[in-house]
């Protein structure tokens, strides 16, 4: 990914941090609908898990699966399996760590006979109040250099958001 740079961010906050980064990606994700180019690719939290259903990869959080649940495209069975796993993750969510988390997705790809769910945290060194986030510096270039007026001061609050993690 040319002109992109990836940063593990730090927080004292979870919800606050959850906040400021829903705050700057809905600016920048309106920039993006105008103006194609998004500086922000990607930000992945330390709890954040990924499923695979009949459609593609959907991400949520642990302690998210209840409200995940009506849009997975899986049979029966394996949703039954699947909320056994996060119900057990949910009900540990005050002393849970990375760690753990990853050993039951493995226990848990296992109960389904295939690598269905994913936990990226891990492997990428997060831990609890940590995230991971890619920035595409063309785009944050591009988007600096031809935004005015009201869009511009959109631009600038969201990466004043940004500024204060990085």
């Amino acid at each position: 990914m040319t002109g992109t740079v990836s940063k593990i961010i730090h927080f004292r906050d979870e919800e606050e941090f959850i906040e400021d980064m829903d705050f700057a990606l809905e600016r920048f994700s309106y920039l993006a609908s105008r103006y194609g180019h998004n500086p922000v690719e990607g930000i992945v939290l330390w709890d954040s898990i990924a499923v695979r259903d009949d459609e593609g990869v959907k991400l949520f959080r642990v302690g998210e699966f209840p409200y995940f649940e009506g849009t997975l495209k899986v049979d029966l069975e394996t949703l039954r399996i699947m909320e056994r796993y996060f119900d057990e993750l949910e009900s540990r969510w005050d002393e849970l760590t990375v760690e753990e988390i990853n050993y039951f997705v493995e226990m848990l790809n296992e109960a389904l006979g295939e690598e269905r769910v994913y936990y990226d945290a891990y492997s990428l060194g997060l831990d609890r109040n940590t995230a991971y986030i890619i920035l595409n510096l063309v785009a944050l270039n591009y988007l600096e250099g031809i935004l005015d007026g009201r869009e511009k001061e959109l631009f600038e609050e969201a990466v004043d958001v940004l500024l204060k993690y990085i």
